[in-house]
């Protein structure tokens, strides 16, 4: 259980001091922070209060999106921030097509060429790297790497992979991909995979146990593969932030230990 970390947008209506302050009084070790929760906070008074509190950040979400015009600045920033915060890893999702664009190659391309540009600069300031793959229904928006094959493939080796199992689930070579990757997996997100979809399939990520995933072998793929890191629960879903956030990370705990742990 020292391992479970909050993700904030399972809570996504608590602020940052909010999401502190519940992390504590339900004994979690780690939370995965959102920078626009931290810029509401504050950069430094969010880096104090985190430290205060006696908490690693898990990782920081997000940077990315190498298809929009500014991606090289807002990627820069989201590595400063991260530097400041000591994250365990910057969480990059690397972005649709471009706009009015079909060239799905040469997005990937693109999202390559970024990656390899980004790495001193992170490396100078001591921040990991973690490209999320996206489970493909979001290719044409949020992410033109679909699988973790992918992602190891087009990031360069000094840049991890997030395993996320609502995106990676379906994969018939996950496993084999974990193997492959070893000690480049930077972060273990878990939430269900609901069937069937809402409308709004952004929206589709559940509390474990309400959806189809089974996420004891993939826990023990990943820890064979060499992680020892800290396993986020990130739940984007409106009935879990309509609900009573203590009651959320009450139940997250409770589905944790039996369903992820076992």
């Amino acid at each position: 259980m020292n391992r479970l970390s909050l993700n904030q947008w399972t809570t996504r209506r608590w602020s940052v001091a909010e999401a502190v302050d519940g992390c504590v009084r339900h004994g979690l070790e780690a939370i995965g922070l959102w920078r626009e929760h931290v810029a509401d906070h504050g950069l430094e008074a969010t880096t104090a209060l985190v430290r205060s509190a006696g908490l690693r950040v898990s990782s920081l979400c997000r940077g990315g999106f190498f298809s929009g015009p500014d991606w090289r600045e807002q990627n820069h920033r989201a590595i400063d921030e991260a530097a400041v915060l000591e994250a365990a890893c910057l969480v990059l999702v690397p972005g649709g097509l471009p706009a009015g664009s079909r060239d799905l190659a040469g997005a990937r391309d693109q999202v390559a060429g970024a990656l390899a540009e980004l790495v001193p600069y992170a490396a100078e300031r001591g921040v990991r790297l973690a490209v999320e793959p996206l489970h493909p229904m979001y290719c044409a928006d949020r992410s033109v790497v679909s699988t973790l094959a992918q992602a190891l493939d087009l990031a360069p080796p000094e840049v991890g992979v997030v395993v996320d199992c609502f995106h990676v689930w379906w994969d018939p070579e996950v496993f084999a991909s974990i193997a492959r990757a070893g000690s480049r997996i930077a972060s273990f997100q878990v939430c269900d995979f609901l069937d069937p979809l809402p409308s709004d399939v952004l929206l589709g990520r559940a509390m474990m146990g309400d959806g189809v995933i089974d996420f004891r072998p993939l826990r023990a793929a990943v820890e064979a593969a060499g992680y020892t890191g800290d396993i986020e629960v990130e739940i984007f879903n409106a009935d879990v932030w309509a609900a009573d956030p203590d009651e959320v990370v009450a139940t997250m705990k409770k589905r944790y230990a039996e369903l992820v742990l076992g």
